[in-house]
Order: structure tokens, then sequence, then C-alpha cells
């Protein structure tokens, strides 16, 4: 018995260490770099997020102001870009033109003067609303953006052709499969480079219908990021990537990196061999969604040398953060 358990044990130990060894960064060339910074909605205006549901009203619950910029405008994103982020994200919905236009809420009442669903609307009317209408910080007695938003809300197009070559991450508000065929065909319109620098991301069914429309995009959703990480967690020890993670991008709480196959170094060159795009989001606590990566004291718990993504909702307060821990060309 003990002649047959001993080399039993030691086929044990020699497997687990090929797979630890497999996982290591100690077989990883990559250099030492600095985060990707992903700015979410750009540089915006942070709010109280205690109790926070679907439809509540973020502007409502501003806190102080640290900033002059509104999120999801043409200065709000080159605030950021000015910053040091590399990518932003953003809003769309459909409009009654044929437009897709770049505002976070599914309605208007919220943040502006006007009323109902977003994409009830025409872009032409879209334009005329001051988007900076509703925000406060006092429950109501003042509100310092009234008047500075008008005309501020900005179409995809007009997006893009003002930060060409900037790479953005295109967030669908609906569930509607509809919607992601007419974004995969205005999509269509692009070259493929132009396309390279962009991921759409959302709702199952929208994503699922740009993926389908256009095989080469880099998209993201629920089922595609549960997919992903649970193939993963099942073959990532061979240092094998599945299919499910091929071409997309994965928005990854930092409490949860830890535990993948590889993390971080070789997961991040796996992860770029597939073309892959990853940022790191704030702690998953179980239950509902992580915030972006927004306390600078997160900035600190990323490994060393660090060159994978991150996305944030305060890049203002985590940037000064980076450029002292990974060096001033962050």
């Amino acid at each position: 018995m003990r002649k047959r358990t001993i080399p039993l044990i030691a086929i044990v130990v020699v497997a687990a260490g090929g797979i630890w060894l497999n996982n290591s960064s100690l077989l990883s060339s990559r250099p030492a770099g600095t985060p990707a910074v992903l700015a979410h909605r750009g540089l915006a205006q942070d709010f109280d997020r205690k109790d926070l549901g679907s439809d509540t009203c973020t502007a409502e619950r501003m806190l102080p102001p640290r900033h002059p910029f509104l999120e999801n405008t043409i200065p709000s994103m080159e605030a950021a870009f000015a910053l040091g982020a590399d990518a932003l994200e953003l809003d769309v919905h459909p409009t009654t033109d044929g437009k897709f236009a770049v505002f976070h809420d599914w309605t208007l009442d919220c943040r502006t003067e006007g009323k109902g669903e977003t994409r009830a609307h025409a872009m032409s009317e879209l334009r005329t609303l001051d988007v900076g209408y509703g925000y406060t910080a006092d429950g109501g007695k003042t509100f310092p953006f009234r008047g500075k938003g008008i005309g501020m809300m900005p179409s995809l197009d007009e997006v893009l052709q003002r930060f060409p070559n900037r790479r953005f991450n295109i967030n669908i508000k609906s569930n509607d499969p509809g919607e992601g065929e007419a974004l995969a065909a205005w999509l269509a319109t692009l070259v493929p480079a132009e396309r390279a620098s962009l991921t759409v991301y959302g709702g199952d069914r929208p994503v699922a219908a740009v993926k389908a429309a256009l095989p080469d995009m880099h998209t993201l959703s629920r089922a595609s990021l549960t997919r992903c990480i649970l193939r993963y967690a099942a073959l990532g020890w061979s240092g094998y990537v599945p299919e499910a993670c091929r071409r997309d991008t994965l928005l990854i709480p930092i409490n949860v990196a830890r535990w993948l196959w590889g993390w971080p170094d070789r997961f991040l060159d796996r992860m770029d061999s597939v073309d892959t795009r990853i940022y790191l989001l704030g702690p998953y606590a179980g239950s509902g969604f992580s915030q972006g990566l927004d306390d600078p004291e997160l900035i600190d718990q990323l490994p060393d040398g660090y060159s994978g993504g991150i996305s944030t909702d305060a890049l203002d307060l985590v940037m000064p953060v980076i450029k002292r821990r990974f060096g001033p060309s962050a």
C-alpha cells in the first residue's frame, strides 16, 4: 500500500508544480508597463451611491463638484483624454431620425428639462436640451450646471469624428436586439481599422446581434463575460483560452482577477494573444454590479508593472495616484 501511495503523491506534486509553473508570471516576458485607463462617461460628476436603484436620478444626488464637466459631452471627453485616459465609455440611445444620441439616462426627465424616453425624440430635438439642467448637490436649492449644458448632447458620429482613432466602449442601454442590429448597421459603414478601436457592450440580446452581424467587433455582455470566466476557470490552467474569451473585452472586479489562472502577466499575455482587452473594476461584493476602480487606495493594490486596463468613474482622483505609482508617463 505504501509503495503505491508514494508514486501517486509524487505524480500529484509534479502535476501541481507543472500547473503552477505554467501559470506563473516567471514564464512571462511581459515588460513592466502602466495601466490603460478607461474613463467611465468621460469626466463625470460624482453622486451619492447609497441605495441606488435602476431608476434613481443620480443628478439629484450629485456631490459637491470637483470639476466643471458634465458626463457624455465633448468637453468632458476632451478633459478626460487630457488627464491621461486611454479610452472612454459612453452611452447611446437610438433616435427617431436614425442617429445615436450619447446620453446615459433612459428618460430625459432627470438631467434635462425634456420629458419622456430619450429614444422617442429626434437628435435634432435632443441637441436643444440642457444636459446640466437637473444637477443639484443640495436637494434642489441650487442647480450649478443649469443653463451650462445647452446643446451639449452629442451624437455618436459626432464623437467619433471629433476623436478619430481613439478607443471607446459603446454602452447599449436596452436589451432590444433591434437596437443591436441598427448599431451594427451603422458600425458596418466604418472601415475595419475604425471598428478595431471600439467595443460594444450592454444587454445580452443587442450585443449578440452586433457580434452576429460583425464578428470582428469587440463586445461584452453579462452572458459573454460569464461564459468566458467559467470556461477559463475550467481550462485556463493549461494555458488554453476558450473561444468564448477571444476578441472580446472583459470588465473584471479586482478581487476576482487574482483568482484567474496566470494572473497577472500570464493571463494578460494569453488575452493579448487572442485580441481581448482587460479592464479591472472595483471589488465585487456578491450582488449588483461593481463600480469602477474609484478609490485611489485601490491603485496601490495593482500588481507592480501592471499593464492591463482599469475602468474608473473618478479619473481626476485616480490619475495622480497612477502617475505616482507607475511613473509620470502613465
